[in-house]
C-alpha cells in the first residue's frame, strides 16, 4: 500500500518576497538620500568660498589697514603753533576718513549686515575723534557764511546776531556745519557752485519749508524735519537722515542711512543699499531731479549711472528672512514725476560755519 505524504508546511524561516522586496527599495532609497546629503554639502562648500568670502576678507584687510593708519595720525599730530600746518594735518585726516567711508559704501552690497553695521560704527569714532582733535589744536571761531553782504552791527545793541544755544543731545557734526536751522513755512534755497571748500551741511529743525540745493557737497545732515520737500544736488560722500515726518526728499549720495523716519517718500540715487533703522511707512522712488549743470555735478560726485540701488534697502531692526513691512517701493502712479529747479543762490537764513 502506497503511503501517503503528509501536505507540505510553510516554512516560517523562508524569506517573505514582498518583505525581501521592501528592504532592497528601503536600501537603496536611504543610499540615494546619502549620495543627495553628500552633493548637498559639496555645493555649500563650493558657494559659499570664492567670492564672497573672498571679498569680505580682502575688505576687512584694507579697512583695517586704513583705521590703522587714521588712528596713527589722530595720535601723532605736528607739535607746532603754526595754524597751517595743523590745518593741513587735519584736513589730510579727514580725507583719509572720507576715503574709509567710500570704501564701505562701495562695499556694502556683498558686506554681511554685522561687518557693515560694524565698520559704520567705527567711522563715526574716527570722526568723533577728529572733531576732539580739531577743538584741541585750534580755536573755535564762528563766522557768517552766505553769498551777500550782510549790513554791520549795530555797536549800541550787544544782542546782534547772537549765536544759538547748541543742544547737548545733537551730535557734534551737526551742531558746527553750516546749514539751515529753525525755520518754518519757508522757500530756501542755497547754491554751492560758488564755494569750493563746501564740506558738511546741515538741515535741521525744519517745519513746512521747501529746500533746494545746488551743486556738490561732502556730506549732508538732515535732523528734525517735518512736512517738508527736499530737492539736493548730488553728495560726495554720505547723507544721514534722523527723525523725519511726512516729508519728501529727492537726493543723491554713495552712502543714504535713515534713522527715525516716518511717512516719508525718498527718490534716491545711491551707490550702495539704502539703511533704515526704526522706520514705518517709508517708500522708495528713482532719483528725479534737474536743474542746469546737474550733470557735470553728477559727474564730479562719481553719481552719473543709475544702478537702481535706491530700491534694494536694508532695514537693520528686521532681522527675518521676509521683506521688511517698513518699507515699499512707491508706486508709479504716485510719483512726483521730473522736479526742475532754479537757484539763486541766497538763502533766507544767515548760516554759520565753523572756521578750521
Amino acid at each position: 500500500m502506497e503511503e501517503e505524504l503528509p501536505p507540505p508546511q510553510s516554512d516560517l524561516s523562508s524569506p517573505n518576497p514582498s518583505s525581501s522586496i521592501d528592504t532592497t527599495l528601503q536600501k537603496k532609497h536611504q543610499a540615494m538620500l546619502d549620495r543627495l546629503s553628500n552633493r548637498h554639502q559639496s555645493r555649500q562648500k563650493t558657494a559659499t568660498t570664492p567670492t564672497t568670502i573672498d571679498s569680505t576678507a580682502s575688505f576687512l584687510f584694507k579697512f583695517t589697514e586704513s583705521k590703522r593708519s587714521i588712528e596713527s595720525l589722530l595720535n601723532n599730530s605736528p607739535n607746532t603753533p603754526d595754524p597751517t600746518l595743523l590745518k593741513s594735518h587735519l584736513a589730510n585726516i579727514s580725507s583719509s576718513i572720507s576715503s574709509l567711508e567710500k570704501l564701505v559704501a562701495e562695499s556694502s552690497y556683498f558686506l554681511p549686515p554685522y561687518e557693515l553695521r560694524s565698520s559704520l560704527k567705527c567711522i563715526e569714532n574716527l570722526k568723533q575723534s577728529l572733531e576732539n582733535l580739531n577743538s584741541q589744536l585750534l580755536p573755535k571761531k564762528k563766522f557768517s557764511f552766505k553769498n551777500k553782504s550782510t549790513s554791520k552791527p549795530n555797536p549800541g545793541n550787544s544782542n546782534t546776531n547772537p549765536i544759538p544755544p547748541n543742544p547737548s543731545h545733537i551730535p557734534q557734526s551737526i551742531r558746527d556745519s553750516p546749514g539751515i536751522r529753525n525755520k518754518e513755512s519757508q522757500t530756501l534755497s542755497k547754491n554751492f557752485k560758488n564755494f569750493k571748500e563746501i564740506g558738511e551741511f546741515t538741515l535741521s529743525d525744519l517745519d513746512s519749508c521747501e529746500v533746494k540745493l545746488i551743486g556738490c557737497i561732502n556730506a549732508l545732515f538732515v535732523n528734525k524735519l517735518r512736512n517738508c520737500r527736499v530737492y539736493t544736488g548730488p553728495v560726495i560722500g554720505s547723507i544721514l537722515l534722523e527723525e523725519v515726518e511726512n516729508c519728501v526728499f529727492v537726493l543723491a549720495s554713495h552712502q543714504i542711512r535713515i534713522h527715525n523716519a516716518k511717512g516719508c517718500d525718498f527718490y534716491l540715487r545711491v551707490r550702495s543699499r539704502p539703511i533704515i533703522e526704526d522706520c514705518g511707512g517709508v517708500r522708495f522712488a528713482p532719483y528725479c531731479l534737474r536743474y542746469v549743470g546737474i550733470e557735470e555735478d553728477l559727474t564730479e560726485a562719481g553719481l552719473e549711472e543709475e544702478n537702481e540701488s535706491w530700491g534694494n534697502v536694508d532695514d537693520f531692526k528686521w532681522l527675518r528672512a521676509v521683506k521688511s513691512p517698513n518699507w515699499s517701493v512707491l508706486e508709479e502712479s504716485e510719483r512726483i514725476g521730473c522736479v526742475e529747479i532754479e537757484g539763486s543762490g541766497s538763502i533766507e537764513t544767515e548760516v554759520e560755519i565753523e572756521k578750521v
